[in-house]
């Protein structure tokens, strides 16, 4: 199943999605229950020992009551590389730990009703993942949507607000690894950039085939998280969101064949930010010729240009070059960001990328000074 049978202006519709919680607030209202987060959490997994301290901090601040549930791994067509995933997530965790001043280890272990009826909880109401927390019809992930909850429940200023980009120039080679079918490869790319400029930072770009046209499955219940997630996190940054036209297959590698080209002329820039907006934000068929030429004029791209990268098959081996990259370096997904030897993942990781670029940067002041 595609974006484009998913009906995705329904899914991120802020009026359906303001309804939907004045419905549960009344339900509440009505039954007389207490506000209650329902926290998914998994034995050994590091983000759900961090929601562990964090939920509690939360309950301090707010009306809130926490019920846990003990769930076990996600399926593996949820989490396709189970390896890779839990050395990040023990990596990522720590960095977390620190920004958020938390305990990366394992935390005393709360009476749960034991892992299939989480399970089956967490199934009924509609995800797949750990270290989630649902509160009356939505999903926050780990630490880094608990800002979202908190806006929710009516903090002015939230206990996890989004770790802020770094501001020092920095210089360096900040690594990119995106996909075009990717949605939070969109938020990453129409940041990334202007981030870059702050750090006085080169920016090569890494473009990967989607993890569906790689053979990796992505259920459904997966794909509707993804996307009311990322309409919440464009909202929060400013980007329009919501009329997509889903390019799996030839609209991915069409676009892949012109970003790689503009990518070799040095102008990957702009193609990548025009096809990302049109088919995340405008509806915008990137499978078709006209589609296609919409793109190319916002880009600068001109329409003779196109037809000889469309007619160049080198594009394939760039992508796959990337993919291989990308795992030797012990990751999977994207957007991923790469400084040096060290790869961070995900949209929200851009802070870390940033941080890792002042680190070499100081590495490389200190060098100089003891030579």
């Amino acid at each position: 199943m595609s974006l484009k049978s998913l009906g995705p202006l329904v899914l991120t519709s802020p009026t359906l999605r303001a309804v939907s919680r004045l419905r549960h607030a009344g339900l509440r209202r009505l039954t007389g229950r207490p506000r209650t987060l329902h926290a998914f959490i998994e034995r050994d997994e590091p983000y759900s020992h961090l929601l562990l301290q964090a939920l509690p901090r939360l309950a301090e601040h707010y009306p809130v009551e926490i019920s846990w549930h003990e769930v076990g791994p996600p399926d593996r067509s949820a989490a396709p590389e189970p390896d890779k995933l839990a050395a990040w997530s023990r990596e990522d965790a720590r960095h977390l730990a620190t920004a958020w001043k938390l305990d990366p280890t394992p935390q005393p272990w709360p009476q749960t009703a034991g892992p299939d009826a989480g399970d089956a909880l967490r199934t009924k109401l509609g995800h797949y993942g750990s270290a989630m927390t649902w509160f009356e019809g939505e999903w926050y992930w780990g630490l880094d949507r608990l800002h979202h909850l908190e806006n929710r429940l009516g903090g002015q200023s939230p206990l996890f607000s989004p770790i802020p980009e770094p501001d020092a120039a920095s210089g360096g080679m900040l690594d990119v690894f995106l996909s075009l079918r990717s949605p939070y490869s969109y938020l990453a790319a129409m940041r990334l950039f202007d981030l870059a400029e702050r750090w006085q930072a080169t920016i090569r770009l890494r473009p990967v085939l989607p993890m569906v046209m790689r053979a990796l499955p992505v259920p459904r219940s997966k794909r509707f998280y993804i996307v009311r997630d990322c309409k919440r996190e464009a909202e929060r940054l400013g980007l329009p969101f919501g009329h997509i036209a889903d390019p799996v297959g030839i609209g991915v590698e069409r676009g892949l064949a012109l970003l790689v080209g503009e990518i070799n002329r040095g102008r990957g820039r702009a193609f990548l930010q025009a096809y990302m907006t049109a088919v995340w934000s405008q509806g915008v068929d990137a499978a078709s010729d006209a589609g296609l030429r919409r793109i190319c004029e916002v880009a600068g791209v001109s329409w003779d240009q196109a037809g000889k990268d469309l007619s160049d098959d080198a594009w394939r081996a760039v992508v796959e070059a990337n993919r291989v990259e990308l795992f030797e370096h012990g990751h999977w997904g994207v957007p991923s960001f790469k400084v040096g030897d060290r790869i961070a993942f995900g949209q929200d990781r851009l802070w870390l990328a940033g941080r890792w670029l002042e680190e070499a940067a100081a590495q490389d002041q200190a060098r100089t000074r003891n030579q």
